[in-house]
Order: structure tokens, then C-alpha cells, then sequence
């Protein structure tokens, strides 16, 4: 349990973003939290650089409904100060958090309050004696990961989830196919670095979306260079395209081809942007011609097929009927919030 979400076993896979604001700026932070939430954020984390930014995790815990997670690096006080604030949960690398007394001592006051650690193994600050035998490898983040798991472990401590993030997708992928077969704790996935919203996103989906395959993978992050809200909307997407989690609308659109006979890009593009207001599971197409398009996209709840100078609304590739070409917008926004109502009922 991370605060009242569970994670792990068969619970929902957990979306997670992480605030660019400066932490200290309880306002700014708190506004950020809410926008996420709003997007469909189920977990928070913050960084924590200083005791100032840790001593306020309190008051901005109070401000906010979904749990929140301290990211700690080189210093365990700043650790022991988030869990006396309240925070729902730690994340830490080993790697780089002093000696194995301060990691004990974190263990203690997570121990008393019963708060869950994130052990976060990352390629590019692993142990100086792993990378001496292993360099930046998968096997090397195993074994960082397996070294802190015993030791937290050996104080009786299971409130433990890992994650093993590398720039690079194949060695993410393989670093967790191997430590899935040592240990048996709830997997935190993603492809850290990942690039811009653009690029990140495809990295991101690759990496994501293949451990997910392979049933690898608890909670995730998409990490992108830009808003956290994006990172939160490209999480659903890889999650929905896996039939794993249903969160807004699925939007199916084709690609154009030469019997195009409207604007489809930027119809396409419109309908998403009108329809991001939509939280219930619906799937939306936006097909560009009508000899195809209602048949390729009987899935779909509802949709629109591009003709000359108008188009075909439809609903489970039933035909409803002809809509002009300038009003297929407001037409198919407008069905899509009335069946949208209708989900919610």
C-alpha cells in the first residue's frame, strides 16, 4: 500500500508523474499535483535537494488527495525529515545515499510508520565496485538492486518496491527480465531519459510497453523532457493500447491515401483536442473516406468517414447519417459527450 493505493499483485497498473516544480514552492507544487491528478495521475513524487524542501512536504501533502512519494539523493536526513512529514512513500538509490548505517537508519523510520521504499537503481550512478566488474550492464544493476534488497531485508523490512532505469531500452528490458527471476516485489518500470515529448514517447512506448507484455511491471513513469501532464497522457496511451487500463478516449484515425477528400489531419487533430475534456473509455474514429472507413473501425463507438464535401456518422459500423463537411466536428464531439453521459449514468 502506497497511503490507501494498492500496488502490486493483482491491483491496476499505478500511473506516476514527477513535478518540475521548485518543491519549496508549496503553491506551485501543490497547483502542479492537481493538474496531474486532474489528467489521471495516481501517484506523485517530488524531489526533495535540501532539508527547506523537505520540512514543507507536510503542508503540501495536506493540500493534495493522491499519495506522494520523497525523492531522496545523498542524503538520508533528508529521508528520515520526508517520513516524519508524512510522505506515502520513498524513493532512494542506494548508490548514492551514503554507507550502509544511513541506509539502516531510513530503513528504522520508515520501519515505525510502515512506509514503503522505492529502491531506485539507475545504470549511470551505480556502485563503483559493480561498474569495475560489470561497467554501466544490466547485470550490474541486478546486483545494486539485490545488494539493498538484503540489506533492507535483513532488518526485517518487505515494504519494498525496485526499479532498474537505463537510458537504454534493451538493457532496461533485460536488467528486469533478470531480476524478476531473483525476487518476487512489485516492479516500478520505465525508460528513464527517455528524450522529448515526441521522441520520449516512442522510446518510451517500446521499452514500457514490451515489459508490460511480459507482465513486467507495477506502476510506471513516463519520463519526458516538458510537462509532467504529457507524461501522464502517453502513460494511458501505452496502458490503453494493452487493453491493461481505459482512461479517456482511444482515438483510431487512418493515415490518408489518395481518396482522402477532406482536411482529415487537421479533423483528426481537432477531435483529439476537443475530446481531451473526456475521462470515460470510449473509442472515437476518424476515418478519411467511406469506402472503408466504417467497416475498418466497427470497434469504435462512434466515428465519422470523410466524403466529398461531407461525411458518414456512425456507431458500431451502423450508418446513422450524413453530416456536412463543416459541421463534422461539432457533430461528433457533441455524440461523443452525449455517450459519454450515457457511460457515466
Amino acid at each position: 500500500m502506497i497511503g490507501r493505493l494498492p500496488v502490486g499483485g493483482d491491483a491496476p497498473i499505478v500511473v506516476q508523474s514527477m513535478t518540475n516544480t521548485d518543491t519549496r514552492d508549496v503553491e506551485a507544487t501543490a497547483a502542479q499535483i492537481h493538474a496531474l491528478t486532474a489528467a489521471g495521475c495516481e501517484l506523485v513524487r517530488v524531489a526533495v535537494p535540501d532539508m527547506e524542501a523537505a520540512k514543507v512536504l507536510g503542508k503540501i501533502k495536506s493540500a493534495i488527495a493522491v499519495p506522494l512519494i520523497a525523492d531522496i539523493h545523498f542524503q538520508h536526513q533528508l529521508a528520515i525529515e520526508a517520513v516524519r512529514q508524512g510522505v506515502d512513500a520513498l524513493r532512494i538509490n542506494p548508490g548514492n545515499i551514503g554507507s550502509a548505517q544511513r541506509v539502516r537508519e531510513v530503513v528504522h523510520a520508515c520501519r515505525e510508520r510502515e512506509v514503503p521504499i522505492r529502491i531506485g537503481v539507475n545504470a549511470g550512478s551505480l556502485e563503483k565496485d559493480l561498474v569495475d566488474c560489470f561497467g554501466h550492464s544490466p547485470r550490474a544493476m541486478v546486483d545494486s538492486a539485490l545488494r539493498h534488497i538484503r540489506l533492507l531485508e535483513d532488518q526485517n523490512f518487505n515494504l519494498i518496491k525496485i526499479s532498474l532505469k537505463s537510458s537504454n531500452v534493451n538493457d532496461t528490458i533485460e536488467a528486469y527480465q533478470l531480476l524478476a527471476e531473483e525476487v518476487d516485489y512489485p516492479f516500478h518500470i520505465g525508460i528513464t531519459e527517455a528524450g522529448t515529448p515526441e521522441r520520449g514517447a516512442i522510446k518510451s512506448a517500446v521499452g514500457i510497453g514490451i515489459l508490460l507484455y511480459l507482465g513486467l511491471g507495477d506502476t510506471l513513469r513516463v519520463s519526458l523532457t516538458g510537462d509532467p501532464v504529457q507524461e501522464v497522457f502517453t502513460a494511458y496511451q501505452i496502458l490503453q493500447s494493452l487493453s491493461l487500463r481505459q482512461r479517456g478516449i482511444e482515438l483510431i484515425s487512418c493515415p490518408t491515401c489518395g481518396r482522402t477528400e477532406i482536411d482529415l489531419i487537421a479533423l483528426a487533430t481537432a477531435v483529439e483536442k476537443r475530446l481531451q475534456h473526456i475521462r470515460q473509455p470510449l473509442k472515437v474514429a476518424v476515418m478519411g473516406c467511406v469506402v472503408n472507413g466504417p467497416g475498418e473501425s466497427r470497434t469504435a463507438d462512434i466515428g465519422i468517414a470523410g466524403g466529398k464535401g461531407n461525411g458518414l456518422l456512425f456507431r458500431h459500423g451502423e450508418i446513422l447519417r450524413k453530416v456536412p463537411e463543416n459541421q463534422l466536428l461539432d457533430v461528433l464531439v457533441e455524440e461523443v459527450e452525449k455517450l459519454a453521459a450515457e457511460f457515466s449514468r
